[in-house]
C-alpha cells in the first residue's frame, strides 16, 4: 500500500471515525447530564410548592428515579470517558499525520513512511486494547475483597 493509499483508505478513515464517535459520545454525555441537572432543579421548586400542586410526591419522586436511572447509565456507558478517549485518539492520529505530510521529526527520514504506519497502527491498537480492556471490566466485575 503506497502512502497515498494509506493516508486516505486508513487514515483519513480513522479520523473520521474517532470524530464521530468522539461528538457522538459528548452528546450523550452532556444530553444525559442535562437531563439530571433540569430534574434536580425542578425538585426544590416542586418541594416548596408544597400542596399547591396536585400529585406533587409523585411527581418528586418520578423526578428522583429519572435522576437515579440516568446516573446510573451515565455510569455504566462511560460517555464521558469514551468521548475524552475517542478524542485523544483523532486529534493524536491527526498530529502524526501533519508531522509526516510536513516532514517533520520524527519524518524526516528514508524510512519515515514505515515509522508513520507503525505509530498510527500503534495509537489505534492502543485504544482498541483500552476499549476491550474497559468492556472486559463491565462485564466480569470481581467481588472487592472485605478485610
Amino acid at each position: 500500500m503506497n502512502e497515498e493509499k494509506y493516508l486516505s483508505d486508513r487514515v483519513e478513515d480513522q479520523i473520521n471515525w474517532y470524530d464521530k464517535k468522539s461528538q457522538t459520545n459528548q452528546k450523550y454525555f452532556k444530553n444525559i447530564r442535562l437531563i439530571e441537572i433540569v430534574c434536580a432543579a425542578i425538585i426544590p421548586f416542586i418541594a416548596g410548592m408544597g400542596d399547591s400542586i396536585p400529585c406533587g410526591s409523585i411527581i418528586l419522586g418520578v423526578l428522583g428515579v429519572i435522576i437515579a436511572v440516568s446516573a446510573g447509565f451515565s455510569t455504566l456507558s462511560k460517555h464521558q470517558e469514551n468521548w475524552l478517549m475517542y478524542r485523544t485518539t483523532c486529534e493524536t492520529i491527526k498530529h502524526e499525520k501533519f508531522l509526516f505530510l510536513t516532514k517533520s521529526k520524527p519524518y524526516n527520514d528514508e524510512n519515515s513512511f514505515n515509522q508513520f504506519v507503525e505509530r498510527i497502527e500503534s495509537l489505534i491498537s492502543k485504544e482498541n486494547s483500552q476499549w476491550s480492556r474497559v468492556s472486559r471490566e463491565k462485564t466480569h466485575k470481581k467481588p472487592i475483597k472485605q478485610d
